[in-house]
């Protein structure tokens, strides 16, 4: 994959600040965590949505938002910190949008990020 394109996936900046601070082979340990966690935390965010509960829906992604930054998750990153802030105009319109695009991109992410890491490693 094209730099510029695993740009668009991956903080790349944040990754190699990481891998020179404490090496590829630990911070995938840490993705590997983070790994066995996402399902849980993308069910939490479709439960909250089938439930109509935006207040969940938005601790939920403030969380998911979180979790992903800190392993250099970069699109999903920003698709959950657009989902957190139900507050802002168009979050009513393009919500939905935005959790379809975590569910449709998270594993094939996840996986862009490992592949990464271990070439790295």
């Amino acid at each position: 994959m094209a730099t510029t394109q695993l740009d668009s996936i991956l903080d790349l900046n944040t990754l190699e600040q990481y891998i020179s601070a404490i090496g590829a082979g630990t911070l995938l340990k840490s993705v590997v965590l983070f790994e066995q966690l996402m399902p849980e935390y993308v069910s939490s965010l479709v439960k909250a949505e089938d439930a109509d509960d935006k207040d969940t829906l938005c601790a939920e992604a403030h969380k998911f938002k979180g979790a992903a930054g800190s392993v250099g998750l970069k699109r999903i990153q920003q698709f959950a910190q657009l989902l957190q802030h139900s507050e802002e105009a168009n979050w009513d319109a393009d919500h939905k949008t935005w959790l379809a695009e975590i569910v449709e991109h998270a594993a094939k992410d996840l996986q862009q990020l490992k592949a990464y890491l271990e070439a790295k490693a």
